[in-house]
């Protein structure tokens, strides 16, 4: 399948997109059967590492420019009147930032006619009936599926600032990472907030950290210093006369001191794990994991903007569920190609490629039926798809990027499915 276009692009015929559609609205098709292939090969890469990150997200799709598909909720504001749903996701990476696979994924939307929550109304609500819920219940799926042997670090941003994660984390003994959104009570009879306590502890160094760019900011180095503490919280009230117990974690503040004049927000990030910081050289060990974690904003830009999902028309909800967790797969296979083409570029490029689809890309960019006497390398192929897709490979290009990788990918499949066609052919005349 094209990896962009909608599906009657994708399909060569008639009899195809109506098989397509017929796939994705069978009754037995659900979007865990389709990744369940995908998820065991996760797990199998990710045993072969002694610790891997498990970094979880939230993304929205946008289908209100589709008013007749059903099963849709509300998405952004009540003033911007958009549907659609949300999507979580679990991306399993290496601790240098290699992505290994999802982990998990799940849909959920919310009732488009629902009158907002008060504050103290979300108070009430057991944790179970929050749709912050979802944080919990990936955290969970990761610890079932993760391989004896393998230390499994569960990263988050601020909207997993939850207290029921930090509970369940210290009872699993789960590793967690999660960027703090709120001032904490603390059990500390001098500093009785999160903030002060650790504003008031000495910079330990400073340090480098690379800042991702996105449609909000410019990618740009920042200088950060770094403070860290272990802090205990007081467990906050729960409705129900629940009662949850206290928790004690290391909390690593890293601070741009010295912005760029230019720059309206500072990089400030207060990181809460349960991991062992005892010293500068492990907050910032901390603080690379943390950076991971925009692999996995990386890949939702691969399946919204690469695999355009969002333009697909398959009138339920449900139909597109199973669409996006099949698409999820290829759009992880660009980013993983991305990436190892970043850092073992010499590597042969059978680990990215079939056979088929390197001696078809090889043949079609060198205009000739001759192969190599030796593999590419995944390098050379890299820039080659990436040269099907519009990219020159100049020196000022540098390395190609997911932009053009997804164009040349789906130019590729095309290739690699005439040259599958025309070797059968060779091989059936061959037997007569």
């Amino acid at each position: 399948m094209q990896p962009n276009g909608p599906i009657n692009q994708a399909c060569e015929d008639w009899a195809d997109t109506k098989a397509a559609y017929r796939f994705f609205d069978n009754d037995k098709v659900t979007p865990e059967r389709i990744r369940a292939t995908h998820h065991r090969r996760t797990v199998e890469r990710m045993a072969q590492h002694e610790r891997v990150l498990a970094v979880q997200d939230t993304s929205f799709l946008n289908y209100t420019h589709h008013p007749k598909t059903e099963g849709l909720g509300a998405i952004g504001t009540k003033n911007q009147k958009q549907r659609g749903f949300g999507m979580h996701s679990t991306l399993a990476v290496t601790t240098e930032g290699m992505p290994l696979g999802l982990l998990t994924q799940a849909f959920f939307t919310r009732p488009e006619d629902e009158p907002s929550h008060r504050p103290e109304e979300c108070r009430m609500l057991p944790i179970e009936e929050k749709e912050s819920y979802r944080w919990l219940q990936a955290f969970e799926q990761t610890l079932a599926l993760a391989p004896p042997g393998v230390e499994v670090i569960t990263v988050c941003d601020r909207e997993a600032d939850i207290y029921e994660m930090f509970v369940f984390a210290q009872k699993q003994e789960a590793s967690l990472l999660v960027r703090a959104s709120s001032n904490r009570v603390l059990l500390d009879d001098e500093v009785r907030k999160l903030w002060p306590k650790v504003e008031q502890q000495p910079i330990s160094g400073y340090l480098t950290v690379r800042i991702l760019g996105n449609d909000e900011r410019k990618a740009r180095q920042a200088t950060v210093s770094v403070r860290f503490i272990s802090v205990t919280l007081r467990p906050p009230w729960r409705p129900n006369g629940l009662k949850l117990p206290s928790v004690t974690l290391n909390a690593v503040l890293v601070r741009e001191e010295n912005p760029p004049p230019e720059i309206d927000e500072p990089i400030e990030w207060l990181l809460l794990t349960n991991t062992s910081v005892a010293s500068f050289d492990d907050a910032h060990q901390v603080i690379q994991w943390y950076c991971c974690r925009w692999q996995i904003e990386v890949f939702h830009k691969v399946l919204k903007s690469g695999c355009r999902v969002e333009i697909c028309r398959l009138q339920t909800a449900d139909r597109l569920y199973n669409f996006i967790a099949l698409i999820s797969v290829i759009a992880w296979r660009l980013h993983w190609m991305t990436y190892i083409n970043r850092c073992q570029p010499d590597l042969p490029c059978t680990v990215v490629l079939t056979t088929i689809e390197w001696e078809a890309l090889y043949m079609r960019i060198h205009k000739s039926t001759r192969l190599p006497d030796t593999v590419p390398t995944v390098r050379q192929a890299v820039r080659w798809i990436a040269q099907l897709g519009g990219f020159l490979g100049r020196k000022s290009d540098g390395q190609p990027g997911v932009t053009t990788l997804w164009r040349g990918w789906q130019r590729l499949q095309d290739i690699a499915a005439t040259w599958y066609l025309v070797n059968e052919q060779t091989r059936l005349v061959g037997n007569r």
